[in-house]
């Protein structure tokens, strides 16, 4: 079954002939169901403290301002949540994965850019520091003619790029991690993905690459900056918060399919990792519109 198969594909009307679109909006409230779609997204909300935002498998609250960047196919959607004010302020911009061209990204001036469209996979929330900076760029973006909205995009796009406040919202997207073919990580992310729900072991992974165990963990930790089981770890929790979301399973049911023999460790990592338990987890996403 396709990872977003019970989520809404929402056709944008950005065309191939277009560049990117920009939506401007006072909005009473956020009714538009958890969806994806391949278009890069910027999102801009003014005066919406309150609302919810999810994207992927990230749920938060947001403050008066809030300023996201959301990658190609990742499942996102903001909705009513505690926020009083019907005159909230949103700014959207869609663009194309091509916006550039690929040969002029990886020119030295855009690769800034290029990194921060890489990384908008997982959905990237700036903080209100950045908000309140670009804010004016955001508001007189609807004002200005073509020509001067797509140069005062790029310098939105340079200003997020350059930006050190970033905090990554998703803890897995839609091909996140990709590597090059004959890249010992590339064995290892596909071994896990394909058995995660069985018993996984250090000499498994360590003998799939040909490593000693010691050797192994030199080679992971450099390579994602965690152990192993940290990372195997991440990947089951991202499943399991995945089906919380989109599946009629009990939480039980679900840290076994997880790959958790123990329901008390499925627990104890799930709220390590998403900073609340796999029930109060669910809880949050529900209400938010759904396409059944």
């Amino acid at each position: 079954m396709s990872e977003l198969e019970n989520i809404l594909r929402e056709i944008t009307p950005l065309s191939p002939e277009d560049s990117f679109l920009v939506f401007d909006r006072i909005k009473a409230s956020f009714d538009y169901p958890y969806h994806y779609h391949p278009e890069i997204e910027i999102n801009f909300v003014y005066k919406g403290k309150g609302y919810r935002r999810m994207i992927g498998d990230h749920t938060g609250e947001i403050g008066d301002i809030e300023l996201v960047i959301v990658g190609p196919n990742l499942p996102h959607c903001w909705a009513n949540y505690k926020c009083k004010n019907r005159k909230t302020h949103e700014i959207t911009v869609q663009f194309n994965q091509d916006f550039f061209n690929q040969s002029l990204m990886e020119k030295n001036v855009l690769k800034p850019i290029n990194k921060l469209i890489k990384e908008s996979i997982r959905g990237i929330l700036f903080s209100t520091e950045t908000a309140e900076k670009l804010k004016d760029s955001f508001l007189n973006l609807s004002k200005m003619n073509s020509f001067e909205s797509f140069i005062e995009i790029l310098k939105i796009l340079n200003e997020l790029a350059v930006a050190e406040d970033k905090t990554f919202l998703s803890s897995y997207s839609i091909d996140l991690e990709t590597f090059a073919d004959n890249d010992k990580m590339k064995i290892v992310h596909d071994f896990v993905h394909k058995n995660f729900e069985n018993k996984i072991t250090l000499d498994d992974v360590a003998s799939l690459v040909n490593m000693s165990n010691v050797t192994f963990n030199r080679f992971i930790k450099k390579r994602i900056s965690k152990t192993f089981v940290n990372y195997l770890n991440e990947v089951r929790i991202s499943y399991a918060a995945r089906w919380l979301m989109e599946k009629n399973l009990t939480v039980f049911e679900i840290a076994f399919e997880a790959g958790f023999n123990n329901i008390a460790n499925f627990n104890k990592v799930f709220k390590s990792i998403k900073k609340t338990t796999p029930t109060e987890f669910r809880e949050q996403f529900k209400g938010v519109k759904k396409i059944e």
